[in-house]
């Protein structure tokens, strides 16, 4: 699966070969045990509830810094989901959580984020922030179209929510046995 961002128009050679590197294009958040459709919010809880093994379905050198981190700007209060500082990166990784396909407008949302992160939550020692967006499905060219003019570095992502196997088998025995009963 092909990996989709702008790293490399949006930040120095070093740190987009480094940022591509730890980003995947497919996350697996089966740990979850979700078995129905659910909303962000929730999917943000379970994920928060869960954040070991979400940082480590992340990659090595994540540090969690919070979910609905409240930024202020304009007398108005805006809310990333989840920011994360990478260690290596020395930047702030901000991830927006989106239960159905990719929509164009989730960038512009984004780059308003890593303006806000940049301005106003970026120490003088830090890299610029980079986004990522962590979208159920995605179409590759739809998120190359949208990035295009895009000069902050962002990233997307699709998640899978497969179900551990066990659960998966019980799952599956259950619907056999209903269907045996009708």
């Amino acid at each position: 699966m092909e990996k989709s961002h702008n790293f490399k128009e949006t930040l120095p050679e070093n740190i987009a070969e480094y940022a591509n590197e730890i980003l995947k294009s497919s996350y697996n958040l089966g740990f979850l045990g979700i078995t129905k459709s659910l909303k962000e919010r929730e999917l943000e809880n379970r994920l928060v509830e869960k954040i070991k093994q979400f940082i480590l379905e992340l990659g090595k050198g994540f540090s969690f810094i919070g979910n609905q981190y409240r930024l202020e700007y304009n007398e108005k209060e805006y809310f990333v989901d989840m920011l994360f500082f990478h260690r290596d990166l020395k930047s702030l990784v901000a991830i927006e959580l989106k239960i159905g396909e990719f929509q164009p407008e989730y960038i512009g949302k984004m780059n308003f984020y890593l303006t806000l992160l940049d301005k106003f939550e970026r120490k003088t020692d830090e890299n610029q922030p980079i986004g990522i967006i962590l979208c159920a499905d995605k179409n590759h060219l739809d998120v190359e179209i949208a990035l295009q003019d895009i000069n902050k570095p962002i990233g997307v992502a699709e998640y899978q929510l497969l179900l551990p196997k066990n659960q998966l088998e019980e799952l599956i025995k259950k619907e056999l046995e209903q269907k045996e009963n009708n």
